[in-house]
Order: structure tokens, then C-alpha cells, then sequence
């Protein structure tokens, strides 16, 4: 009989929710530093002379091929959730994805030029797009159907990544700017490799259902995939070599990649005889989700195409008159709030529980926000060269970030809520091609910004998202009842 005095040894918890989470945590936060701390400075690479250590590229083209790779780390999440619902399982498929990620800033750092550029890029767009959808999935693992703290867990999570890409915007430029481009992406490489020392040494503990293949692959079809895949690496090259595809073609090329695939996504899912007819629902209850995603995301990844630009020519980054902040780092200023308000919003969650707010409100909300954000641009037009305050960037930044919060946990989230059993991880993948087609809708969008139409375009911008956002509020009672009990 066991012994009424003695207390059971109380489970051990990361920050109240399962241990693993902590694991997941570290090495997203990881892979963002590194992430993020090369994108601070991509753009200005790309467009920078090259007397001043850049390659010198039209600033037009830069920005749609910075908003391209961004699409095509998104789009890499469908070969990855595929390789990890068919071939390896998630767990294995973020292992080596983190190593990819790696790779290509070590490509980055060392190689010169172009060559650099490719070859990094690549790399680090399929290990970061592996890493994304396979992680996610694992993090729904650790917590049972109906369990409230799901939410909150995504959003604690989601702290992990803005840590992460606070500190590689903020320290990337500033290394970036004291020693050249190359040591930034250096640094990048450096953050990458501890976060895979941290995953190495704890990645036993996570669930073992994150190593079974949910769906595999049979023989047959394994030979098959191979051809594809290679037939994915020799065409693109080959058309590269002939001038089929430019820098300035990326964008709208990827753009329709995008648009394909995530067609071809959703009718996989809504005509497969694995999907039941509850499952088959649910996912079209996802639709107006995806949409309202990626007009979301089209705005909000304008952080590192248009606000780059933004920040280098129209904001004047002296603080305090103590220092100039890097232009790189002025978008370290929305993951700083994102750091500050994410556990608050996941206290809020908690504490509603199932008084929350559903899923498909959340997200609406977040795309009118967003929206807002973008139309608060519309006042500063004309403030000339440098001549925009930056407490005033700030200020929109922060509306970002509370946009961001009501929108990408909650999004990724709710895909695997809404995901049929034998397409968990793909569903997830479906929910990062909508921000993949927002992030290369980034690039494009951002060939037609010029300081001289600041009114149209912000005023434009942002009413779309507004009116698409009220549009998923309206069709919210109907949504409720295709998601069939999923909040």
C-alpha cells in the first residue's frame, strides 16, 4: 500500500507543458537565429555595389529574388512533409534538415559571389523548409486531442522562434556592418551548428511516433520518387543555364510553382479515399484560412523586402543620437514584441481556454491588423530621404507583431487540428505553401514600391487585407460547422 505521507514526485514540465517542447524550442530557435540573421542582410547583399561588398544587383530584381528564395523555403515544406509522412518520418527529416541549414551558411560564408549565393540559398531553402513543417508536426504530438493547451503550446513555441530571430537581426548586422557580409553569414553558420548540438543530444526523447512513417511509400513508388527528384535538380538547372529562368522571371515563376502545387494540394486532400468525409470538411474549411494566410504574410514579409529598403534610404536610425542602427536590424524591432507579448497571448489562451476566440476569428483578426499596419505607412509618405522617425516604425512594427500573434501559431496550429490522419505532416506543408505564396507575393509586390507612390501602394496594400479579413469574419458560422467540432 503505498504510503499516504509521501508526495509523488511532481512531473517535470517546460514552462507547464511537455518537456519536449523545450527540445523543439531550442532547435527552432536556433535555426531562426541563423535564418533571420541571413535575411537581415540578404537584400542589402544583393543591391549593395560591389565596391561595397555586395553583388551589385538592380534593387527591383534583388527584392523579387529575395522574396522568391522566402517562397521557396515555404514551397521545400511540401518535399519535406512528403519525405517525412512517406519515407523517413518527421523526426529524421528535421534532423537532417538542420543539417542542410548548416551547410548553406557555411556555403555562404566561404564561397565567393554567386556561386556563394546559389549554393547557399538552396541549402538553407530545403533545410529550413524541412525543418518548419516536420517540427510543427511534432509539436502536435506532445499533446492529446482536446487538449486546451495546444494553443498556447504553439505560442510558446512561437517564442522560441522569435528569440531566435530577434537576437540573428539584431547581432548578424551588426557583425555584418563592422567586418563585411561574409562574417554575418558566418555567424549564421555558427547559430545553426549549436542548435544542432542541442537537438543531437536530446532528440531521443521526443515522441517515438515522430520516427514511424504514417504513410509509406511502397517499393515501387520509392524508384519512381527518385527519378522525380532528380528530374526536380537537372530541369531547373538546365533552364538557369539557358536563360529560361532570370533573376527578374524568379519571383512570377515561383509564384506560379506555388499556385500549382497548392491546387494540386487541396485536391489530393479533398478527392483521396483516405480522407473521410468528416476529414474532407474540415479541409475545406481550411480554404478561406489559406487564403486570408497568405494575403496575411503577403504584407508582413514586406518586413524584409520593402522595409529593407524602408530602412536604409527612408529612416532615420539614429537612437538617441548615441548610435545609427544597422539597417539590417531595424526588423529585429517586431520579434523584440513578439518576445514581450507571445507568452501573453499564450496566458490569454490558456486562461479562456475553450472561451477563446475560434481559430477562423483569430486569423481574420490578425489579416485586418496587419492590414491596419500597412495604412499606417500612409501618413509618413513624403518625410523624404532618412526623414522618417523611427519610433514610428516602431510603433507599426508593433501592430505587426499582435497581427503576427493572432495569426501564424494559431494558423499552424489549426492545420493539424484540421489535418486528416494519413496527411498530418502534408497538411501542415499545405498551410506553409500559403505563406509561401504570401512571402514571394513579398518579392513581386515589392517592384512597385517606390518613395514616390508610398500613398497608393501602402493604401492599396492594406485595404485588400482588410476586406479579406472581413470577408473570413462573415463566413466564420460556416466555417464552424465544416470544421466539425475543431475550434
Amino acid at each position: 500500500m503505498p504510503d499516504p505521507t509521501t508526495t509523488p514526485p511532481r512531473e517535470k514540465t517546460f514552462l507547464g507543458h511537455p518537456t519536449q517542447l523545450g527540445t523543439l524550442f531550442g532547435v527552432e530557435m536556433w535555426e531562426r537565429f541563423s535564418f533571420y540573421g541571413m535575411q537581415a542582410i540578404l537584400l542589402l547583399y544583393m543591391y549593395y555595389s560591389v565596391t561595397d561588398g555586395g553583388l551589385g544587383y538592380d534593387q527591383g530584381v534583388a527584392a523579387g529574388v529575395v522574396g522568391a528564395y522566402g517562397g521557396t523555403v515555404y514551397l521545400s515544406t511540401i518535399l519535406a512533409a512528403w519525405a517525412g509522412d512517406r519515407l523517413f518520418g518527421p523526426e529524421r527529416v528535421l534532423f537532417g534538415s538542420a543539417i542542410s541549414v548548416m551547410t548553406g551558411h557555411v556555403a555562404l560564408a566561404l564561397l565567393p559571389g554567386g556561386t556563394g549565393l546559389a549554393v547557399g540559398l538552396v541549402l538553407v531553402a530545403l533545410g529550413s523548409g524541412g525543418i518548419k513543417a516536420n517540427a510543427s508536426t511534432i509539436v502536435a504530438m506532445l499533446y492529446a486531442p482536446g487538449d486546451d493547451r495546444r494553443d498556447a503550446g504553439f505560442s510558446i513555441f512561437y517564442l522560441g522562434i522569435n528569440i531566435g530571430a530577434l537576437a540573428g537581426q539584431l547581432l548578424t548586422p551588426v557583425l555584418q556592418t563592422a567586418a563585411g557580409f561574409h562574417w554575418g553569414f558566418g555567424l549564421a553558420a555558427v547559430g545553426m551548428a549549436l542548435g544542432l548540438v542541442q537537438y543531437t543530444v536530446a532528440r531521443r526523447n521526443l515522441p517515438p511516433e515522430g520516427r514511424i512513417v504514417p504513410n509509406p511509400l511502397p517499393p515501387a513508388g520509392r524508384v519512381r520518387a527518385g527519378l522525380i527528384g532528380a528530374a526536380a535538380v537537372v530541369v531547373p538547372v538546365a533552364l538557369t543555364l539557358t536563360g529560361v529562368i532570370t533573376a527578374g522571371r524568379l519571383g512570377y515563376i515561383v509564384t506560379g510553382i506555388v499556385a500549382v502545387a497548392a491546387v494540386g494540394y487541396f485536391t489530393l486532400l479533398l478527392t483521396s479515399p483516405k480522407v473521410d468525409r468528416t476529414e474532407r470538411r474540415r479541409v475545406l474549411a481550411f480554404l478561406p484560412m489559406w487564403v486570408a494566410s497568405a494575403v496575411f504574410w503577403a504584407i508582413f514579409q514586406q518586413i524584409f523586402t520593402v522595409l529593407t529598403i524602408y530602412a536604409d534610404q527612408r529612416l532615420d536610425r539614429s537612437v538617441f543620437g548615441l548610435f545609427v542602427l544597422p539597417a539590417g536590424s531595424v526588423q529585429a524591432i517586431e520579434p523584440l514584441f513578439v518576445v514581450l507579448l507571445a507568452g501573453v497571448f499564450a496566458a490569454v489562451w490558456t486562461r479562456l481556454g475553450p472561451r477563446q476566440p475560434s481559430s477562423p476569428t483569430k486569423m481574420a483578426i490578425g489579416t485586418i491588423v496587419v492590414g491596419i499596419g500597412f495604412l499606417l505607412f500612409v501618413p509618413l509618405a513624403g518625410t523624404g530621404p532618412n526623414g522618417t522617425p523611427l519610433l514610428a516604425v516602431a510603433g507599426i512594427l508593433l501592430v505587426f507583431c499582435v497581427a503576427e500573434l493572432f495569426t501564424s501559431p494559431v494558423g499552424q496550429s489549426l492545420s493539424t487540428k484540421l489535418a486528416p490522419q494519413a496527411f498530418r505532416t502534408q497538411m501542415v506543408a499545405l498551410f506553409f505553401l500559403s505563406v509561401s505564396m504570401g512571402t514571394v507575393l513579398a518579392g513581386v509586390l515589392a517592384q512597385f514600391y517606390s518613395a514616390e507612390n508610398e500613398i497608393a501602394y501602402f493604401g492599396i496594400t492594406g485595404a485588400v487585407a482588410i476586406v479579406v479579413g472581413l470577408v473570413v469574419i462573415a463566413a466564420v458560422p460556416r466555417l464552424t460547422v465544416l470544421m466539425a467540432g475543431v475550434r
